[in-house]
């Protein structure tokens, strides 16, 4: 909704969405690209809806500028100024000035990532020049600006473009569960990671700037309090700061819910726990064997009912 405490042009104003200071004479926030004339609202369950960014939306780093064009498919179109630059994921590029300087951008632990399903190389481009990125699916660009020393935590993925200013780093999640599965008149175990073997980090080591990720559906935010803990489908998660741990967690219908499957039927859930924010989409995933019998996990809570 139009905010009527917007500021007048000229005079400045700070992102309710991510703290970014701005003059009032842009149409959008330049750090988030969040309109600067809607309000910010939360709900009684204390969740707020990430505003996305409107058509043409202009987001600032250093001497280069980011526009959001489209709101179905949106791109990332990129003016990288000299001296900038941005990596990326090689399948999410969509065109690019001949000027523009492009290469490979190793990345450590290259086996255990292969292992993952994960990239093993990233992509960088310098400017001068144009680039723009796009993930080919329906949902929103979301940017999440850092200022220097932040970080934040990030299902693989999901990554679309970051700035050269933010390291990049992953870790393993620790978040599995092992079911058997019956496969004609083999019985198997297998392995399943609901939010992925890996996570992906970043942080504004060497300075300010920004990462766009891509999610389906709409983007919810929750700031959760020290001790606060919040059950959601793993699947949901798009990113989280680093100060908020995850633990699996579990619930059995009891005899009477039989209808619905009784003690075969398992509802699998991510713990997380606070102090810190938390993004989850609203387009999500079903888990993986999430009704398979169940025969090892990593620490979680478990509750019957």
């Amino acid at each position: 909704m139009a905010d009527q405490n917007a500021p007048a042009a000229g005079r400045t104003y700070t992102c309710p969405y991510c703290g970014a200071a701005g003059d009032g004479t842009a149409l959008s926030c330049p750090g988030c690209g969040s309109p600067i004339d809607v309000r910010s609202i939360v709900s009684p369950a204390h969740w707020s809806e990430a505003p996305g960014q409107k058509d043409m939306a202009k987001l600032k780093f250093g001497d280069s500028i980011c526009q959001i064009e489209g709101t179905y498919v949106p791109v990332a179109d990129l003016q990288l100024a000299a001296g900038d630059g941005v990596y990326f994921a090689h399948h999410v590029l969509l065109w690019m000035d001949g000027q523009v300087q492009v290469g490979a951008m190793p990345l450590k632990g290259a086996f255990k990532r292969m292992l993952a399903g994960m990239p093993i190389v990233m992509t960088e481009a310098k400017g001068p020049g144009r680039i723009a990125f796009s993930r080919d699916a329906p949902g929103e660009l979301l940017a999440l600006p850092l200022q220097k020393g932040d970080a934040v935590d990030v299902r693989e993925h999901l990554l679309v473009v970051a700035t050269h200013s933010v390291a990049y780093d992953w870790f393993q999640t620790n978040i599995w569960y092992k079911v058997r599965i019956q496969k004609g008149n083999e019985t198997e175990t297998e392995t399943f990671y609901p939010v992925g073997m890996l996570m992906d980090r970043f942080t504004a080591s060497a300075g300010p700037g920004f990462l766009l990720i891509h999610a389906s559906g709409n983007v919810f935010v929750r700031n959760l309090r020290q001790g606060e803990t919040i059950l959601i489908k793993p699947t949901s998660l798009l990113y989280k700061d680093p100060s908020v741990q995850m633990q699996l967690h579990f619930e059995h219908p009891s005899q009477t819910f039989s209808f619905f499957g009784g003690y075969g039927q398992r509802y699998t859930w991510l713990r997380l726990h606070g102090p810190g924010r938390v993004g989850v989409m609203s387009a999500f995933e079903p888990v993986e064997g999430e009704h398979a019998q169940l025969v090892g996990f990593s620490p979680a809570t478990e509750t019957r009912w």
